[in-house]
């Protein structure tokens, strides 16, 4: 009893802390809030009002009211802080690695730790999932991606017939935003079930190791935000 009233106690510190991070960045954010918890809870009453006829009713819809503004607070918040998350480390190296490590749905495998870098920190990114084998390039959109076609090649030798995909996140061309990479991977067309992309994962961890002093992506959700002067 009391271990789930410290984790529940836990919980709301975090949603605290979270909220102050994200007000430094985003100033309409209580008004938003707010909003998110009003709107629901107007509706109920009037839905009371207009379909009850009981103080049952009067209780039922109101209560439903609060729930559902509080759950919608509690998302609205949780987006909002991602994006400004992602928006604070956009551009910096190991942004990508940040995803990897703390953003990707259970269908896809990876790693923080970039399959090839170079001196300028422009790096390439492996993982695998139901689309297939992504490399995604990070930096200098020209060197990064170069580096990312000699990776493609070093796949190919071990595996022929796995799906290879491009993506590039960085301020170069037409990118992807660091904010919708998720997103962009979980669209990908299914090539691969759950098994092969197990398969084709261990394959290539097998075959090539970590790089030595290669620095491990940033998780936004960890970073502190700091006051603009």
């Amino acid at each position: 009893m009391a271990e789930e009233k410290a984790k529940r106690t836990g919980r709301i510190r975090q949603m605290v802390e979270i909220y102050r991070t994200t007000k430094v960045h985003d100033r309409n954010l209580p008004w938003v809030l707010l909003l998110c918890f009003i709107g629901p809870v107007a509706i109920s009453v009037l839905l009371a009002w207009l379909l009850s006829g009981n103080w049952f009713g009067w209780v039922l819809w109101p209560v439903t009211g609060v729930l559902v503004g509080i759950l919608l607070v509690m998302i609205v918040l949780g987006r909002r802080a991602e994006k400004i998350a992602y928006e604070q480390i956009e551009g910096r190296p190991g942004a990508v690695g940040a995803v990897v490590q703390s953003a990707l749905r259970r269908s896809w495998r990876g790693s923080e730790v970039p399959v090839a870098i170079n001196r300028n920190q422009d790096a390439v990114y492996r993982v695998v999932g139901r689309g297939g084998i992504v490399l995604i390039s990070e930096g200098s959109k020209q060197r990064a991606q170069r580096m990312a076609a000699d990776e493609e090649r070093k796949i190919r030798r071990a595996m022929r017939n796995v799906e290879i995909v491009h993506l590039y996140v960085g301020p170069d061309g037409d990118g992807v935003p660091l904010a919708r990479l998720s997103k962009t991977l979980v669209r990908l067309k299914p090539k691969l079930n759950r098994n092969e992309v197990a398969a084709v994962y261990n394959r290539l961890s097998s075959l090539q190791a970590a790089p030595v002093g290669i620095p491990k992506g940033m998780d936004p959700n960890r970073m502190r935000s700091q006051r603009p002067r």
